[in-house]
């Protein structure tokens, strides 16, 4: 099971607050495909990068049950 990290970040985006969610180990189309299917759910923007993906807005609280639903281990 992969322990994938949780955090917010401000800096460097204009002042607007994103859920970054880091320690994925997968392919990139799974990724990729991972993160399309996390915006649909929240509503929500975002993107796949640097190993990373980047969602539009705090979702530390809401997103952790459903890492957890699919298999992750989550810190932070």
């Amino acid at each position: 099971m992969e322990t994938l990290k949780l955090r917010i970040e401000k800096e460097g985006r204009a002042g607007k607050t994103v859920t970054v969610i880091a320690g994925f180990t997968r392919e990139k189309r799974l990724m990729v495909e991972q993160t399309s299917k996390l915006k649909r759910r929240f509503g929500c923007g975002g993107t796949f990068a640097g190993g990373e993906i980047v969602l539009q807005g705090d979702l530390r609280a809401r997103l952790r049950p459903v890492l957890k639903q699919l298999g992750y281990g989550v810190k932070g």
